[in-house]
């Protein structure tokens, strides 16, 4: 007992005498100390006292799918400070082949008693993937918000970058610089953001007059490896315009040709997705299309405060606009 006292009064910066105060639910202590001790008992792994564990902790679940995508860090950064500008602490949850599953870090979560839960990318935005836990959540009526993909029959509220739009403006500049056998790499069949691209693709090519070929579409797990797999199947079916479902598979999309013997973006071009982080230093610089993550991130922390102080909130989807970045990747065909 002495040892927890002492720990939680050197993390909040007060005396051991104020921590068993509160942990004794004795006056003299303000609000904003109280809540602070609250929460370096929650941080620091002890439970707290029985009379103080109906109120749920100042903690925020931020789980993420990877931080190998420099997209996800960059989200954690904007949702982390956001968090903390609101008196709340992220705890992140980050899953890993063969560790912890996004359904242990929810259970852990609840454990916690956090205040409220936001998906980064995750399950949810794969159709056939298990959605239990997040039923789970919605039961014990914890606030949640999903960033790039709404979960169907729950009303969870939900940021996105509008897929639909992405994908148009990359499909417009390639077309531009006439290109006509434009390819996608996707994500997988059940990934909605992937569905959406898709979608788009095959509106823009009908817009042209043409029909996006089934043989023009490659799926890929998301990463530098997948990318590079999926995209030299396309560029040796003769196709001169790729656009990635992310920016690691664009970068793959790019050694892919090289590979080929082929020049980017003197013979093929690439657009990427996402805008992360370095996309700017790359060989060539990546045209890609940027997901605007401040304005989303600070939405989605927006929309969990307003959950968490017990506002009624809108559970439709909130739309943000892309902005195509043009760099090195893209060019006119060889054959215009």
């Amino acid at each position: 007992m002495t040892r927890r006292l002492a720990q939680v009064a050197k993390k909040v910066g007060v005396s051991e005498a104020t921590v068993s105060r509160v942990l004794n639910g004795k006056p003299g202590v303000s609000e904003a100390t109280r809540q602070s001790v609250l929460t370096a008992l929650d941080v620091l792994g002890y439970e707290r006292p029985t009379q103080l564990r109906g109120e749920r902790a100042r903690l925020v679940g931020l789980v993420l799918p990877e931080l190998q995508n420099p997209i996800f860090p960059a989200f954690a950064e904007v949702i982390g400070g956001s968090l903390a500008q609101q008196g709340l602490t992220p705890v992140l949850c980050t899953q890993t082949k063969g560790g912890v599953s996004e359904a242990d870090y929810v259970a852990l979560l609840l454990q916690q008693q956090v205040s409220g839960v936001i998906f980064a990318g995750g399950l949810f935005a794969q159709a056939d993937a298990p959605h239990d836990h997040y039923r789970q959540l919605a039961e014990r009526n914890i606030p949640v918000v999903l960033v790039n993909a709404p979960i169907e029959g729950l009303d969870f509220p939900c940021v996105s970058c509008d897929d639909m739009v992405a994908v148009e403006q990359a499909w417009r500049h390639l077309s531009s610089l006439g290109h006509e056998r434009i390819g996608l790499v996707l994500g997988p069949e059940d990934h909605i953001p992937s569905r959406r691209k898709l979608t788009a693709a095959r509106t823009a090519a009908a817009s042209a007059g043409t029909e996006l070929r089934a043989d023009y579409v490659e799926r890929s797990i998301f990463s530098l490896e997948g990318g590079q797999a999926a995209a030299r199947r396309l560029w040796e079916r003769g196709v001169t315009g790729v656009i990635c479902a992310s920016d690691p598979l664009a970068l793959g999309a790019i050694r892919a040709a090289r590979r080929l013997g082929l020049t980017v973006p003197a013979d093929v071009s690439v657009v990427g997705f996402d805008d992360s982080a370095f996309m700017n230093c790359t060989e060539p610089p990546l045209s890609t299309v940027r997901q605007p993550i401040e304005a989303m991130g600070r939405a989605a922390v927006e929309l969990l405060c307003a959950q968490i102080q017990g506002t009624q909130t809108d559970s439709s989807e909130l739309l943000f606009e892309p902005e195509l970045v043009v760099r090195g990747s893209t060019a006119q065909p060889r054959t215009s």
